[in-house]
C-alpha cells in the first residue's frame, strides 16, 4: 500500500482569507499497483470527516479509506482547517486535494473520471460545497484551476446541508464565524446552490438523526431531483447521528452498532463501481 501524508499548500491571501491557524493535508491509502491484477484505472474517494467545522474525527478518517480500500477503491483522507476558519477555506483545500490526486492519477493507477468526494456530517458539508460549487470563479480563480478539481461523484453520509431551522447551527456558525453577510449564508445553504453541474450523488441518513435532522439530505436529494441529476437516496430508520461505518470498526457506544445502517458501505461500493468501473484491457498500466 502506497501511505503518506501530503501537506497541501493553499493560497489563502488570494482568496482575501487568513492562513494563519489554517493549513491541510492529505493521506494517501492506495493498493499497489501488481501486472497479476487485471483490472486498473479503478475509482477513487477523497473523504472529508466530520466534526462539527470544529474538529475532525478518527472514526470518519482511516476507518473509512482502509473500508473502502478493502473494496479495492483508493482512498485519500483530507485533513482540513476547522474552528472559525472562515468559508470557504476549508473548500478551497478539498478542491486543491481533488486536484492533486488527479493530477497523481495515472502513478497511483486511478480513473482521473472516477473520483468522488466523501462526506461525513460536517464534512458532508464540506464534501457537497466542493460538488456545487467547483466551477465557481471564487474557487477556481484564487487556485488557478479550470477543472482539475472537479468531483465525478458524491457520497454524503448524513450530510450537513441546510440553514435555518433545521440546520446543524454549531457547523453553520463554525463555517460562518457567526457572522455571515446574506451572500455568504446562501453560498452555504447548498440545496440552492444544485444545478446542471453537480455531480451525481449518492447519499444516506437515518430518520431519526436528533443532530442533523434527515430533511438536510431530503432537501440537497429533492435539489437533484429537480436538476435532473442521478442520485441515490437511503434512509434508515434507526441510527441516530454519527454512526460511520456503524459496527464494531468505528463505534464508540453499542448504539452506534446499527447492522441495517452498517449496509450504506457496500451499496456506496456498489453505486460507486457500477458508475465508474475499473478497465481491463490487460496487465500493463
Amino acid at each position: 500500500m502506497i501511505y503518506k501524508k501530503v501537506d497541501l499548500r493553499i493560497p489563502y491571501e488570494k482568496a482575501g482569507l487568513s492562513a494563519e491557524g489554517a493549513g491541510a493535508s492529505l493521506t494517501t491509502y492506495v493498493p499497489e499497483y501488481s501486472p497479476e491484477i487485471g483490472y486498473h484505472r479503478r475509482p477513487a474517494v477523497l473523504i472529508c470527516p466530520g466534526g462539527g467545522y470544529e474538529y475532525l474525527s478518527d472514526r470518519e478518517a482511516e476507518a473509512i479509506a482502509v473500508a473502502f480500500l478493502a473494496e479495492g477503491i483508493p482512498a485519500f483522507v483530507l485533513r482540513y482547517s476547522v474552528w472559525k476558519k472562515q468559508f470557504p477555506t476549508a473548500l478551497l483545500e478539498a478542491a486543491a486535494a481533488m486536484a492533486y490526486i488527479r493530477a497523481h492519477a495515472e502513478e497511483w493507477d486511478v480513473n482521473p473520471e472516477g473520483i468522488a468526494v466523501c462526506g461525513f456530517s460536517a464534512g458532508g458539508h464540506l464534501a457537497a460545497s466542493l460538488l456545487v460549487h467547483w466551477n465557481k470563479p471564487f474557487v477556481t480563480e484564487p487556485l488557478g484551476l479550470s477543472e482539475e478539481h472537479r468531483p465525478n461523484a458524491g457520497i454524503l453520509c448524513y450530510p450537513v446541508i441546510t440553514t435555518g431551522e433545521l440546520a446543524h447551527q454549531g457547523s453553520i456558525e463554525n463555517i460562518t464565524c457567526r457572522d455571515a453577510s446574506e451572500e455568504t449564508l446562501s453560498l452555504v445553504t447548498l440545496e440552492r446552490q444544485v444545478g446542471a453541474h453537480t455531480p451525481p450523488t449518492f447519499l444516506w441518513h437515518c430518520a431519526d438523526d436528533g443532530c442533523v435532522p434527515v430533511e438536510n439530505s431530503l432537501r440537497f436529494a429533492g435539489a437533484l431531483s429537480a436538476a435532473k441529476i442521478p442520485f441515490a437516496l437511503h434512509i434508515y430508520t434507526e441510527g441516530g447521528h454519527g454512526l460511520a461505518l456503524a459496527n464494531e470498526v468505528t463505534a464508540k457506544t453499542s448504539e452506534q452498532l446499527q447492522p441495517t445502517a452498517a449496509g450504506w458501505l457496500p451499496l456506496a461500493v456498489q453505486w460507486l463501481k457500477e458508475r465508474f468501473p475499473a478497465s481491463k484491457t490487460g496487465t500493463e498500466k
